[in-house]
């Protein structure tokens, strides 16, 4: 190489590193005020208003932010990584979600911090610091959107865009007690999103308020406004509440009393959620492994994690393995040993993920139809900061479970806050067929008076957490679960 070239690789290292370092310098002058969520800000804002008598833009008046995996033109997607940031341009054209509520009234911020390469659901991050959650400051905010749903939960912005793809929205807005929606995959473009996993990858969104998760959700999935279809069925997953932590009091409890509550038809069914997948997903048992064969835990669910996990290390192979072996980026040490994972996944068994993926959606649209809604739990407590070793395994276990059967199913789901208890933000998912994304935004928009009411009597009268006699109750329940029919009718 001349001494000319030389020169100019040096100069283009220097600046490349003079970028993370302003970033860096930025971040820290910002993150005391902003719970730590913003990784750059600047404004995009929107269009003037139409001349009447057009109505006025849907999103007028309201801010958002973006994770930093959305392309916006003039600045680098950083990817919660400083050496993708060092090894990427500026964006040449703002992505498609993000434009779309822009162009309806919506003034962008800035974007905000996700977990390393999009690629945890702790919302951890080693480069650019952990978002503090506002809901409790010990306990992780959940990722991969993490900087997102903190700036909601903080109320640093009315509503923000994330991507979930294993949970990465709906894990965050349980974890900081907001909304989080995932619509049903392929309802908003992916176009200018950096892709994680095709499959799975979803451009979610988080709200405080239901009637601005529903607004924004009817820019982005550009649905006509019509009137709400309250007849409906709810179906409540009793096998999958065995995985959660909570009380049933503060879930169960408040979803029963809610619809049991509210005038019109509410015909609340239960299910063991994992002897239904399993009578109509045969694919399935190919991915069992030694745990599930022997029948610990839900063992159905677990093979539908493993099907999820396969594919999605799979295609994140196929979309990043190049860089990863060319940059040889600094990782944090729980997503190397994701990527050193996911770079090892041989492709024997993609067709059955895939063939698996086809039978869920036919199995919960089949169960569903068109007025049904499934209640499940959207994961356990939130663990403890810098949590390491079983407790970090069994949380992330739970999680990816839960979280992939709307992921390998494709149907939309809602994370809905319902109080706290002791401390920590509780919460339930509300999941409907694939394509029903109108019918569950309207559902909660219907029953989160309700919910909520329910929710903070329940709070009140569970101070502390269970003890004794309280656990011992909760494993004979699991027994019990276990031994359920698949569906009956309360």
């Amino acid at each position: 190489m001349s001494s000319a070239a030389k020169v100019w690789v040096l100069l283009g290292l220097g600046l490349a590193g003079l970028l993370i370092l302003t970033r860096r310098r930025k971040r820290k002058e910002i993150s005391k005020v902003d719970f730590g969520a913003f990784i750059e800000r600047f404004q995009l804002l929107p269009p003037p208003q139409p001349v009447p008598p057009i109505a006025r833009h849907v999103l007028t008046d309201l801010t958002f932010a973006v994770g930093d995996m959305f392309d916006v033109e003039g600045h680098v997607t950083g990817l919660g990584n400083p050496d993708w940031l060092s090894t990427h341009e500026p964006a040449s054209r703002t992505a498609a979600a993000v434009s779309l509520v822009v162009s309806q009234g919506a003034t962008c911020v800035g974007k905000t911090v996700v977990d390393e390469l999009s690629y945890s659901i702790t919302g951890e991050n080693k480069h650019y610091g952990t978002p503090t959650n506002p809901s409790i400051a010990t306990r992780i905010p959940g990722g991969s959107s993490s900087g997102a749903a903190v700036a909601v939960a903080a109320e640093l912005v009315n509503f923000s865009l994330g991507i979930d793809t294993d949970g990465g929205v709906r894990i965050p807005a349980a974890f900081c007690g907001i909304l989080g929606f995932r619509p049903s995959h392929g309802g908003v473009s992916t176009v200018g999103v950096v892709p994680m996993a095709q499959s799975f990858d979803t451009v979610g969104w988080f709200a405080r308020d239901p009637n601005v998760l529903r607004r924004v959700g009817h820019v982005l999935l550009q649905l006509p406004l019509s009137d709400f279809r309250r007849s409906r069925r709810v179906i409540v997953a009793d096998d999958c509440f065995q995985l959660s932590t909570m009380p049933e009091e503060n879930t169960l409890g408040v979803i029963t009393r809610s619809v049991e509550n509210l005038p019109g038809c509410q015909v609340l069914n239960h299910i063991n959620l994992g002897q239904y997948i399993a009578s109509k997903v045969p694919s399935l048992k190919v991915f069992k492994t030694e745990e599930s064969r022997n029948g610990e835990g839900n063992s159905t669910l677990k093979n539908l994690c493993n099907a999820f996990l396969l594919l999605q290390r799979y295609e994140f192979k196929m979309n990043h393995e190049e860089w990863v072996k060319t940059v040889k980026p600094a990782l944090g040490p729980g997503i190397s040993g994701r990527v050193d994972a996911a770079l090892e996944t041989p492709d024997e068994k993609v067709e059955y993920c895939l063939k698996a993926r086809n039978e869920m959606r036919a199995a919960l649209s089949n169960l569903l139809k068109d007025d049904g809604i499934l209640v499940i739990p959207t994961a356990s407590a939130p663990p403890k900061l810098r949590s390491k070793g079983r407790q970090l395994e069994d949380f992330l276990s739970c999680a990816v479970s839960l979280s992939s059967i709307s992921g390998m199913s494709g149907c939309c789901e809602v994370t809905v806050p319902l109080g706290k208890y002791d401390g920590c933000p509780v919460s339930v998912s509300l999941v409907a067929r694939y394509g029903a994304d109108r019918f569950l935004l309207d559902t909660l928009l219907d029953l989160y008076p309700s919910f909520q009411k329910q929710a903070e009597i329940a709070s009140s009268s569970q101070s502390f957490p269970m003890v004794g006699n309280q656990i011992k109750a909760a494993e004979i329940s699991k027994e019990k679960v276990s031994q359920l029919p698949f569906f009956r009718r309360e």
